[in-house]
């Protein structure tokens, strides 16, 4: 959850809350303003409006379908306990809620951008504005694979660091 705080005068601060983090929000601004760069770009280079939504909600869920799968498996990872830990839980929750939440939004809105570009036909109607969603889903899994191997790989390296340090802690008592 982030926070903004605003002096109001001596002695008062005003607090205003929000979802997510700071970095987070700018990570998806400088995204969408990416993704409207490539979609002009694609434009110009082709003139076919379909054909730039298309690679532009692909590209744009692409990143973002890797980031938030990365997020999803860090958040696995730390999940708390919502027997004992009932706060926590309830934090790891929401947070989980808004990021499928924000992801089903951008799937929706892709598909929404492909199906309003100018086109025709059953390729265009039916095939085309699924594709950025099935692109998002897959660099989903593909985020969430990545960080997984990164946490596997770190956990043996830790473990050898700390069976080094045992003997040296063992002379230092001795």
């Amino acid at each position: 959850m982030g926070k903004i705080e605003r002096q109001i005068s001596e002695g008062v601060t005003k607090y205003y809350w929000y979802p997510g983090e700071k970095v987070d929000w700018i990570r998806g601004v400088l995204t969408l303003l990416g993704g409207g760069l490539l979609f002009a770009l694609i434009y110009v280079v082709t003139k076919n409006s379909l054909l730039a939504a298309v690679v532009t909600g692909t590209a744009v869920q692409a990143v973002v379908g890797a980031y938030l799968g990365r997020r999803d498996a860090a958040g696995l990872s730390e999940f708390h306990d919502p027997a004992t830990e009932r706060r926590e839980a309830v934090v790891d929750g929401t947070r989980a809620a808004w990021r499928g939440t924000l992801q089903g939004l951008l799937c929706a809105g892709s598909a929404m951008l492909v199906l309003n570009m100018p086109h025709s036909g059953f390729l265009a109607d039916w095939v085309l504005p699924f594709v950025p969603s099935i692109i998002g889903a897959i660099a989903h899994s593909g985020g969430m694979l990545w960080e997984r191997l990164a946490q596997e790989v770190s956990a043996p390296e830790a473990a050898a660091a700390a069976a080094a340090e045992e003997p040296t802690k063992e002379l230092e008592a001795a």
